[in-house]
């Protein structure tokens, strides 16, 4: 701290020439100091120094340090000073108590150093405080800056999702959240539950892709007894279980026609019926989605209802894919270590740079869920206390990032021209191929790129 601080003779004078221009500087520092003399009178202090001791300027301006300071043999500033009058050495970075004006104890770490005059002879003492819990307090905003809810990152499209999650997280409002498979989606729907009004109801998840719509319509809305063969006992539905909470439906491009119907109806009337019956319950269900697919494109070919989308759409949240926030991988990095040392009671301190630098390198299709395997499978190889690039997976160390420039100028098409020309086609691909003047091969692609759902006779 205190070689930050040039203090030398003709420079202090020059300052104390100069009163209010130093007084400025040492109020801008963050760390407390104050300056005694050869009769331990406090000569000056800053505003931090203030702050940290609870003191106020005119309470010690002109005082005798020890006065104000050694009225318990253990105040931290008392033996600082004390230490450095002893050894007549300077200190540097050495942990004290101090105890504040309140009597309040808090931790800290102190410098001092010798002031001399041109000749050499002792003229003063300078001391810096730093405020060890104010310290920790900063390391843990900049954390939970980049760490919100198990999600990670500093990508600026992640900090504005934060911020986007606790505004949304206030309201009952419904939220439709966008990404490819792997970006977090859950763990976005899990951090508006749990810094919602709502967090201490239940949250439930369910997969809409994993049961055929007549199995989800019974999954979500429940089911009476002799609705169905083998429907034995009435059955609540997901729905009534999240009653006070929130149900997360994830994957809600897969489900089918009838089912969006009565999707549709409970987020505008706020109540379901059972399967097999006609009375319809009030549910009190704050609903979240989920989806890798483009909605609209569904849409435009009638396999998603547009005014279940608009219900459903009420507060959009896009997911960027990992590839496009390279800079989040080392945080990640470092989460995924730290989860797995745990797991695995290992004791391994990170990557080799070679091996964040196949990291940075990878395009990460399965985006961080991926990426988490990835350290995980090392995790499983590495014997050692950092992790080699022979550890990871070999496809990991094989892949090539895909999204060049040059690449994506020669393979990506633009999507109204490719639905257009699939449309005209009659969603012929070898015939839109040709319209477009590409092989099929690049149209198929593309269709994979944007999840396009082509429609079967």
């Amino acid at each position: 701290m205190i070689d930050n601080i040039k203090l030398h003779p003709q420079g202090l004078g020059h300052c104390l020439a100069q009163k209010a221009n130093y007084e400025a500087i040492f109020d801008s520092m963050s760390d407390g100091l104050f300056i005694i003399n050869n009769e331990y009178i406090i000569t000056e202090c800053n505003k931090p120094f203030t702050k940290i001791t609870g003191f106020t300027k005119s309470e010690i301006i002109n005082r005798n340090f020890r006065e104000v300071f050694c009225k318990e043999p253990v105040c931290g500033i008392h033996l600082a000073v004390e230490r450095t009058i002893k050894t007549g050495k300077a200190r540097k970075d050495e942990p004290i108590e101090i105890i504040r004006k309140d009597g309040t104890r808090i931790p800290a770490i102190f410098s001092t150093s010798i002031l001399k005059d041109r000749e050499g002879k002792k003229t003063g003492i300078v001391v810096l405080l730093r405020d060890v819990a104010l310290v920790s307090e900063l390391h843990k905003r900049l954390r939970d800056r980049y760490h919100f809810h198990n999600l990670i990152g500093k990508n600026h499209r992640m900090q504005e999702i934060y911020k986007l999650i606790e505004e949304v997280a206030e309201t009952d409002a419904t939220v439709l959240i966008q990404g490819e498979s792997g970006t977090g989606k859950e763990l976005v729907a899990n951090a508006i539950h749990y810094q919602s009004p709502r967090a201490r109801g239940p949250f439930v998840a369910v997969s809409c892709a994993v049961l055929a719509e007549s199995l989800l319509e019974s999954e979500l809305f429940g089911h009476v007894k002799g609705a169905y063969t083998g429907a034995h006992r009435d059955k609540k539905g997901r729905f009534e279980l999240a009653n006070k909470g929130t149900i997360f439906l994830d994957e809600i491009a897969e489900v089918g026609p009838a089912v969006q119907v009565k999707l549709l109806r409970v987020l505008q009337e706020k109540e379901i019926e059972r399967v097999g019956e006609y009375k319809p319950i009030k549910v009190d269900a704050r609903v979240i989605a989920a989806t890798n697919k483009d909605l609209r494109q569904l849409i435009n070919i009638g396999k998603f209802r547009e005014d279940l989308f608009y219900r459903l759409n009420v507060v959009s949240i896009k997911l960027p894919p990992l590839r496009e926030r390279k800079e989040d991988i080392p945080l990640l990095v470092d989460h995924f270590v730290k989860k797995f040392n745990q797991q695995y009671k290992k004791k391994i301190s990170g990557v080799s740079q070679a091996t964040m630098d196949i990291l940075m390198e990878n395009d990460w299709k399965g985006n961080v869920r991926e990426l988490e395997n990835a350290i995980e499978h090392a995790f499983v190889k590495c014997h050692s206390s950092i992790i080699t690039p022979e550890d990871i997976p070999h496809e990991v160390r094989m892949a090539k990032c895909i999204h060049l420039p040059g690449k994506v100028k020669k393979e990506s098409l633009d999507y109204e021209k490719l639905i257009n020309a699939l449309r005209d086609s009659g969603w012929n691909q070898s015939r839109a191929a040709r319209k477009l003047g590409v092989n099929r091969i690049t149209i198929w692609r593309n269709i994979k790129k944007y999840h396009i759902t082509v429609p079967t006779d």
